[in-house]
C-alpha cells in the first residue's frame, strides 16, 4: 500500500518555514542530510519538486507553496488532538498559568473550593506573563487579552477598565481629591511605565503638568500593596480590585478611566478536556457570583 510519508511531511513543513535544511534539522534534532533525504523521498512520492535549490538557500516551488499552505495547519491540529487524547487517557490533571494580579486576588483564595469539588483532578498553578499564549506547558491560561490563535477559545473574565484609586488613609491625609487637577497633583504610583497616567491626564484634560517621578512598579502585586498601604494614587483595574473596593480598602476617586477596551481572559483549547471544561466553568462562576454580590 502506498502510504503517505508523514515523517517526510514533517521535515518538509519545518524546511518550508525556515527555508533552510540546516535550520529544519536543528529544530527536529536530525542532520542536514537526513532532512534532505526526507525531502527527496517526499518529492519522489509526489512526483514533483518542492524546492528550487540554490547554492546558499532554497525557495519553494509552486507545488511546495500549495503543500505548505495545508501542512502547517494539519500538523498543528494533529498535535493538539494527540495531546488532548493523552491528557484524557492519563489521570486527570490540569496545569493553569495565571498572571499574578488574578492569581493572588481571585484564583488562589478560591482554589480550595475547586479541589474540594473535584478531588480527582490534580491541579498545578504557575505564574504567567501578560503576553503569554497557550502552549504545551499550560492547559489553561488566565491573562490579559484574548488569544487570537486558531484551535483555542478565550472567555472574558474581567474588564480592564482602570480608574484612579487610593486608600482611605491617604485620602484623609492628602484630600480632598475631587478634581482631575487635584488627582494629578497627588503622589502618583505607576504600573510598569508612566504611560498609563499620561493617558489618564489626556482623557481628563489635564494640561501643562508632568506625571512626576513617582515610583514605577514592575510587579502589579507590589503596586497593589503600595496603594493599599497609603503611599499614593494608582490607576486600578476596578473589576480586579472588587473585593478591596467592597471592603473599603480602596476608594475610587474619578469616573474617568483608561484601558476601557481591554480585558482579562481565560484561554483553553477549542476542544477542551473534561478537566479543562470543569475548571473554566467553575472559575467563571466564581467571577460571576462575586460580581453580583
Amino acid at each position: 500500500m502506498d502510504y503517505l510519508p508523514l515523517n517526510a511531511i514533517r521535515a518538509f513543513e519545518a524546511t518550508a518555514r525556515h527555508l533552510s535544511f540546516s535550520a529544519a534539522g536543528e529544530e527536529l534534532h536530525v542532520t542536514h542530510p537526513a532532512i534532505s533525504h526526507q525531502i527527496r523521498r517526499l518529492e519522489e512520492w509526489l512526483g514533483v519538486a518542492l524546492f528550487h535549490r540554490g547554492a546558499r538557500k532554497v525557495r519553494l516551488t509552486e507545488a511546495g507553496l500549495i503543500l505548505q499552505a495545508s501542512a502547517g495547519a494539519a500538523l498543528t491540529e494533529l498535535g493538539a488532538t494527540c495531546r488532548r487524547i493523552r491528557r484524557n487517557a492519563a489521570q486527570a490533571s490540569l496545569s493553569v498559568g495565571c498572571i499574578p494580579s488574578i492569581a493572588s486576588r481571585w484564583l488562589v483564595p478560591r482554589l480550595s473550593d475547586f479541589t474540594a469539588r473535584h478531588s480527582e483532578i490534580a491541579i498545578r498553578v504557575a505564574y504567567a506573563k501578560a503576553e503569554d499564549r497557550l502552549e504545551d506547558d499550560n492547559d489553561i491560561l488566565i491573562t490579559l487579552g484574548a488569544d487570537p490563535s486558531p484551535h483555542v477559545t478565550s472567555l472574558k473574565l474581567f474588564s480592564r477598565i482602570s480608574r484612579p484609586a487610593c486608600s482611605p488613609h491617604y485620602l484623609a491625609r492628602k484630600g480632598p481629591l475631587e478634581t482631575a487637577a487635584a488627582i494629578a497633583a497627588a503622589d502618583l504610583l505607576h504600573d510598569e511605565t508612566r504611560q498609563g497616567w499620561q493617558e489618564w491626564f489626556s482623557k481628563a484634560g489635564v494640561e501643562g503638568r508632568e506625571v512626576g517621578s513617582g515610583p514605577v512598579f514592575a510587579d502589579f502585586n507590589i503596586l497593589a500593596t503600595a496603594v493599599i498601604a497609603g503611599h499614593g494614587v494608582a490607576l486600578c483595574p476596578v473589576e480586579v480590585f472588587r473585593e478591596e473596593l467592597r471592603r473599603g480598602d480602596l476608594v475610587v476617586l474619578s469616573d474617568i478611566s483608561t484601558d476601557d477596551d481591554k480585558g482579562y481572559f481565560l484561554t483553553m483549547s477549542a476542544q477542551p478536556s473534561s478537566a479543562e471544561a470543569r475548571f473554566a466553568e467553575w472559575f467563571r462562576d466564581q467571577v460571576s457570583v462575586k460580581a453580583e454580590a
